[in-house]
């Protein structure tokens, strides 16, 4: 054993890092793997201030952001993505090595491996495989010693909502117990309400946002932790110091205003469209077996092969995102919706499949 071994955490020893869409794949010209809007907006950027560190907090951005989500400015954090909202739960709430987190497969990859990073064991309830939805008996009998629930709704990889009223029963199951975090990464391409709304009503409720997908901003790496005070204030010490670069909070800031906003809704309607026009399309297909619903801005499906459409489409510059190692999708592939002219050469590649 070399020294980094021998001297490395041993809960560490094992750990299999995150196989993002990026660092799985890089090549291609039309990257429909990592549910990334097609839509680059146009932000002007000073460069006056690099020389300084910024602020804890930039009161401009969150303010603007809880205009936004209807919530008050101090009932939330900005930081690094989703991602770091996950990390900060776990770090500040589970002691490792005793308390738990929830997770409801399948579901986003990070809740387990931020866990284990953390010597966090997770306690793993899958959806109800007839219709995709929370297992609530399930969740009550394994709830011992959990401390965090992480509910991923819309769900990323099935795309589909889970039922409201669960998720409230859920947030009741844990109100004396453990925070119930609702990540919302696509919550703008659904016709769902948010959570948010709920967070004075339940003081145990965390809502997970970011600018990553409907915005068009994965590149800045800009989220937000939504909550009531008192979580908010626990998390503080626990965030870097200096979470959010300069440059990510001007663009952020620039991102919601107003006039932004209204082209945020025009791009999530067109890809709204979109995601009908490829469910109309696919199942057309003689390779595709099964569509799952979709209130996102990506679609899962199951085909007969999904290593050869995999291979089919980068061979044609089109990537994927295969899905298959994950809970009861076997042979399931993930399509993030494009700009028009990119799902136009996707149908025409799949067109061309021949197994």
């Amino acid at each position: 054993m070399n020294i980094a071994q021998q001297l490395l955490r041993p809960h560490l020893r094992d750990v299999t890092p995150y196989a993002s869409a990026r660092r799985s794949m890089s090549c291609g010209n039309i990257w429909l793997n990592a549910n990334e809007s097609p839509y680059s907006g146009e932000y002007q950027v000073s460069t006056a201030q690099l020389n300084r560190y910024p602020n804890f907090q930039s009161s401009a951005l969150n303010q603007a952001y809880a205009r936004y989500a209807g919530i008050d400015a101090d009932q939330l954090l900005s930081h690094r993505g989703s991602d770091e909202s996950i990390e900060l739960l776990i770090r500040s709430f589970c002691e490792p090595g005793s308390d738990r987190i929830m997770i409801c497969p399948p579901t986003y990859g990070m809740y387990s491996i931020s866990a284990a990073l953390n010597n966090t064991p997770v306690v793993s309830v899958p959806l109800r495989s007839d219709n995709w939805q929370l297992d609530l008996a399930g969740i009550q009998a394994q709830r011992e010693q959990v401390k965090v629930v992480f509910l991923c709704n819309p769900s990323n990889p099935l795309g589909n909502s889970l039922n409201a009223d669960d998720v409230r029963q859920m947030i009741e199951f844990f109100k004396e117990q453990a925070l119930v975090v609702v990540d919302e990464a696509y919550i703008e391409f659904s016709a769902s309400d948010s959570f948010a709304s709920l967070i004075n009503e339940y003081p145990n409720l965390v809502v997970m946002r970011t600018l990553s997908k409907a915005f068009g901003l994965a590149g800045i790496r800009v989220g937000f932790t939504l909550s009531n005070q008192d979580v908010i204030q626990a998390l503080v010490p626990v965030l870097a110091p200096y979470p959010l670069p300069d440059v990510s909070i001007q663009i952020a800031e620039q991102a919601l205003s107003a006039d932004n906003q209204i082209l945020i809704r025009q791009n999530t309607i067109e890809a709204q469209l979109e995601r009908q026009r490829l469910m109309a399309a696919l199942p057309q297909l003689d390779f595709v077996k099964k569509l799952y619903p979709s209130d996102t801005n990506f679609i899962l499906l199951q085909v007969t092969d999904v290593e050869a459409i995999m291979q089919h489409c980068q061979s044609a510059g089109i990537l994927l995102r295969n899905q298959s190692a994950q809970l009861g999708l076997s042979n399931c592939l993930r399509i993030t919706v494009g700009a028009p002219a990119e799902n136009d050469a996707l149908l025409e590649v799949l067109n061309g499949v021949s197994l």
